[in-house]
């Protein structure tokens, strides 16, 4: 299986002031998508994400898992994870990405989402683990979802819909100006595994 058969390219950027988001479709086709969607859903140590808020402990139906070249610690939502070293796929699409958008990342953060009934609030990333306005390299795979910024000044809004297979980038100063959401959707009966990789700074 080529990893590198196919190059889309990102030109447009999706935000019209302050951050920079590029969509660059689909990655992979149809069938490497479906591989690595299963290896994912079996491979990856999944846990139900917990948080902090209001002094209570939620925990979400969404599961997470965060993996990385070492034991990187991390923490939001008031709560502390520790990375688990690189898997064989993770390694492998952290090259592809890497290649196609010339950055480099050193760790990840996934989600679960089994449904459409589960998403992700309001929120930007932010903490201060993570390299000030550097990318954040988001692949899609699995049920089509639409993806939400909103700017947090003007409350504009830019929304998206993310593929099977496909890339997101977030740069720049798109944590400091813009929030960003998965809705939740009764459209959607399947699973979407969401990789988020990211630049850890210690």
């Amino acid at each position: 299986m080529d990893l590198f058969d196919y190059k889309p390219e990102a030109s447009k950027n999706w935000l019209p002031y302050e951050g920079t988001v590029y969509y660059y479709g689909k990655l992979l086709n149809q069938e490497q998508s479906n591989h690595y969607l299963k290896a994912l859903l079996e491979n990856i140590e999944w846990r139900n994400d917990e948080a902090i808020i209001f002094g209570k402990k939620i925990i979400t139906k969404r599961k997470v898992a965060w993996y990385g070249e070492k034991p990187f610690e991390y923490t939001y939502s008031n709560t502390t994870k520790h990375a688990l070293l690189w898997t064989k796929e993770l390694l492998e699409l952290k090259e592809l990405i890497e290649k196609e958008t010339g950055e480099t990342f050193n760790s990840c953060l996934l989600n679960l989402y089994h449904t459409g009934d589960e998403g992700m609030a309001w929120h930007s990333d932010g903490e201060k683990d993570l390299k000030k306005d550097g990318a954040i390299g988001s692949l899609s795979f699995g049920a089509e979802r639409k993806f939400a910024f909103k700017h947090k000044q003007t409350m504009e809004k830019v929304e998206l819909i993310l593929e099977h297979g496909s890339l997101l980038v977030m740069k720049d100063t798109t944590q400091t100006h813009w929030l960003h959401r998965l809705p939740p959707t009764k459209r959607v009966s399947t699973p979407r595994v969401n990789l988020t990789f990211r630049t850890i700074v210690e």
